[in-house]
């Protein structure tokens, strides 16, 4: 059985963050079509290195996120590796929500009249967080779009596609300590009219070290030198 260390329940709106240690996993469950989690890594204590999307869809020839697939830092090393997905996709261009743009798609909705019904939007999640580290806006980067998917048309038109469903996991793996910071907040191109967001379940266990064969390690060559630059800072 699994070493599970924590598990909750993400409520649709709400945030979090915490440091996932090295040979650990989070895993993220979806509760419904409609869940979507954006998600920021930093290297934990030294968060000037950070999740870096262009070197990680470009070293990796894709443009979006699934098993097999690492998060690399600016720095050219391993932060996080998917190591399991029943999504397939998860999007890594799009971006996420502010405030304007949610009050522009649901009107006002604020805790005074709303309580915990409120609008909350990924922006304003993701940077309330990153206050918590002593981050500000200026270490606010591009997410990865959990359990979200978006594809370009021929004229180079974004769009979503319906790619969650209810239970669907995706597991990945710290390589270095690294904090994760989290919003389950509709993506900008969610296409219901309503603000609902499915919640999503999230449990953390120990995991054993990549071996030299490990599946994200040897997907790609540029995956392998990352693993290598990785594992050479650690003691």
């Amino acid at each position: 059985m699994p070493d599970v260390l924590h598990h909750e329940t993400i409520r649709g709106g709400d945030k979090l963050s915490f440091v996932l240690p090295r040979h650990h996993a989070v895993t993220l469950t979806a509760g419904g079509e409609r869940s979507a989690v954006a998600l920021l890594a930093f290297r934990a204590g030294r968060t000037h290195e950070r999740y870096n999307m262009p070197d990680t869809l470009k070293a990796q020839r894709t443009a979006f996120l699934t098993t097999g697939r690492v998060l690399l830092s600016d720095m050219g090393r391993v932060l996080l590796a998917v190591t399991a997905d029943e999504c397939g996709w998860h999007d890594a261009i799009s971006g996420h929500m502010d405030a304007a743009a949610a009050r522009a798609k649901y009107g006002e909705r604020s805790y005074q009249t709303a309580r915990n019904g409120m609008v909350r939007n990924s922006h304003d999640n993701l940077l309330i967080e990153l206050g918590k580290w002593e981050l500000s806006e200026r270490d606010l980067h591009a997410t990865l779009n959990c359990f979200v998917k978006v594809v370009a048309d021929t004229d180079g038109n974004l769009a979503w596609q319906a790619n969650a469903r209810a239970g669907q996991r995706l597991t990945l793996r710290a390589e270095l300590d690294t904090l994760v910071v989290l919003s389950n907040t509709p993506h900008p191109f969610d296409p219901w009219p309503d603000y609902a967001p499915d919640p999503v379940d999230l449990s953390i266990e120990r995991v054993p070290a990549p071996g030299p064969d490990d599946p994200c390690r040897i997907k790609r060559p540029e995956n392998t030198r990352a693993y290598q630059l990785t594992e050479s800072i650690i003691a």
